[in-house]
């Protein structure tokens, strides 16, 4: 199959400009060339603007050219780019304490890696870890749940039970068990003293925004503390404000052993974390889990002016203002389109709608051709994942194109 690269033109189905693509065939058959980027507005490689409702696929949470974290990387860059985990540097050191600093007393340490995948590797290593230390072999077995995505490295696939994302890669990591999201019943019976751990999301960014309720989290919080099990939530996408509060599992009253971090916590560039209490960090030993490029000097740094950035008591209102603004926004276009628009999904900024009047894809381009980028999650499930800079009138002004392009 012959992959294009296209420039986006002026037209609106884009497409001006097409060469051959020098990447595996794995994204699709076009790519779009994006330039540049200022606020939450995008400009292809045509001069095309575009509303980002997709975000970077949620990482790009304060937007783009923000001078500040430019000058941040570039300050870092003239004085060291990279010095391995065999030594340490003062971002990182930074970056750590901040972050541990925010809930005091909850976490003990901080693994920074490079990618989600990575950090969600690295909790179910710690997970197994534990099991094994503190109650020996015979715990190993990891439970996930129906609809997750936890990332594509080997591990982190087999606790993602989908066969289109499996299959090619069987077999996969031993003992993971799947059952069904959001059945307190059925975890119940699932799980026993042979689990080393449980991962979760609490709204499921690729299995169609599907949310946690919290007779489910009731439930993960006592069948974890029955059986020993460490629970981990994977706040790779819900992570530092996307729903509304900092961790999406705390507006749910979920308590993770374990948390991971990354979409948003590089500014853009790849940076990750597994946040780790005291009863788990006592037991890792040298040597046990390592990284070459995780937490280095001028992802920590940027990342650093990030979390400050993120963690303002005024900027979280602003995301749960405009969370709310988004949510009534989409009120409108499913009472607009009730034949096109089913249930609606998601948390804050975080949010999407059951597509029902035909393909995902189309619906896509036309927002596209239109001046918008959009997700989609799942099969049907349009997903809206904006900068979390976003204004009231830029979210109007999207809500206007999701209409237009519906009708």
């Amino acid at each position: 199959m012959e992959m294009k690269v296209t420039d986006g033109g002026n037209g609106k189905g884009g497409g001006a400009m097409a060469t051959s693509l020098p990447f595996p065939p794995q994204y699709g058959s076009e790519l779009l060339v994006i330039r540049s980027g200022k606020g939450v507005w995008l400009q292809d490689a045509a001069g095309k603007k575009y509303l980002d409702f997709a975000g970077g696929i949620a990482v790009n949470a304060l937007g783009y050219g923000r001078a500040d974290l430019a000058r941040t990387a570039a300050r870092q860059m003239r004085k060291l780019p990279h010095i391995s985990n065999l030594f340490t540097t003062e971002p990182a050191l930074e970056l750590a304490r901040t972050i541990l600093a925010h809930q005091p007393g909850r976490f003990a340490s901080v693994f920074l890696g490079n990618s989600g995948t990575e950090a969600n590797e690295a909790a179910l290593k710690y997970a197994r870890l534990f099991a094994y230390r503190t109650r020996g072999a015979g715990h190993s077995k990891l439970l996930c749940f129906s609809g997750a995505f936890h990332g594509r490295t080997l591990g982190s696939l087999s606790c993602t039970p989908s066969p289109k994302y499996q299959d090619p890669y069987a077999p996969l990591l031993p003992d993971v068990v799947v059952a069904p999201f959001n059945d307190p019943a059925a975890l119940q019976n699932t799980l026993t003293d042979e689990f080393a751990g449980v991962i979760v999301e609490v709204v499921q960014g690729e299995g169609g925004l599907a949310e946690m309720t919290a007779e489910f989290a009731r439930a993960l919080n006592d069948a974890c503390a029955r059986t020993g099990a460490a629970l981990i939530a994977d706040e790779v996408q819900t992570g530092m404000g996307r729903t509304g509060t900092f961790y999406a599992s705390d507006g749910i009253g979920l308590k993770p052993d374990l948390v991971t971090l990354a979409k948003p916590l590089g500014g853009g560039l790849p940076l990750s974390a597994v946040l780790i209490p005291e009863k788990i960090n006592a037991v890792i030993h040298a040597s046990d889990h390592g990284t070459t490029f995780g937490g280095g000097p001028v992802t920590t740094a940027v990342a650093k002016k990030v979390w400050d950035t993120v963690s303002q008591p005024a900027f979280m209102r602003h995301v749960k203002e405009m969370g709310d603004v988004l949510g009534r926004g989409l009120d409108e276009v499913k009472a607009a389109c009730p034949r096109k628009v089913g249930e609606l999904r998601g948390k804050g900024m975080l949010r999407g709608f059951e597509y029902t009047g035909g393909e995902v894809k189309d619906l896509l381009d036309g927002l596209r051709a239109r001046g918008m980028l959009a997700l989609r999650s799942g099969t049907n499930v349009i997903r809206i994942a904006p900068p979390l800079v976003i204004t009231e009138k830029e979210i109007q002004i999207g809500i206007r194109i999701l209409k237009e392009a519906l009708t």
